[in-house]
């Protein structure tokens, strides 16, 4: 897709569309609950110091060109980029929030894709079911622990492998509101 197509394009509304150096052009669901959950994240995140190196949405390169920007990524201290962007091999948690429409990909795919790779810890936030899984000890088919912990259920501390504890207040997680009447 040229530059001056992509100009002249209209995507759908309530997608966000990130534009791959790869020239892959990939529309992400965008609502509410999902912007709310990844802020909700980013603000557990300051208590690791307001310089810790945690991304959102920006892309991380992995081996045979799957790379990923996920919704949240802790990285290494001591993360340096390779061209414009981290490697893999920085990572030290993934989160994936769920959407409506992105259920299949989270739960399964990026498990076993996250796993097979080593990333250390991959979180899969569900505000629609309202629940938390905690995936550890990577392997080649994904992981091998999965820790389930419902929304309102107090503090969950994450150790990452670099000796520091991530914590999600499980309290904070917004969920979606019930959907009313068209205005």
């Amino acid at each position: 897709m040229s530059v001056d197509s992509i100009m002249h394009t209209e995507f759908p509304k309530g997608y966000t569309v990130l534009f791959g150096a790869d020239g892959k052009v990939i529309m992400t669901p965008q609502s509410e609950e999902h912007s709310s959950t990844i802020r909700s994240m980013q603000i557990d995140s300051l208590a690791l110091g307001r310089h810790a190196k945690v991304t959102s949405d920006v892309y991380i390169d992995f081996p045979a060109d799957e790379n990923s920007a996920p919704d949240l990524a802790i990285l290494r201290e001591d993360a340096r980029k390779e061209g414009k962007r981290y490697s893999f091999e920085d990572v030290l948690l993934i989160s994936e929030v769920v959407s409506t429409s992105s259920a299949r990909k989270d739960y399964d795919d990026c498990t076993a894709k996250y796993g097979r790779y080593g990333i250390p810890v991959y979180l899969v936030v569900d505000p629609y079911a309202g629940e938390v899984v905690m995936h550890t000890e990577p392997s080649a088919n994904g992981y091998s622990t999965a820790l389930k912990r419902a929304y309102g259920t107090g503090k969950l501390p994450i150790p990452l492998a670099d000796g520091r504890t991530f914590t999600l207040d499980l309290d904070e997680l917004p969920r979606p509101e019930p959907e009313t009447g068209a205005r």
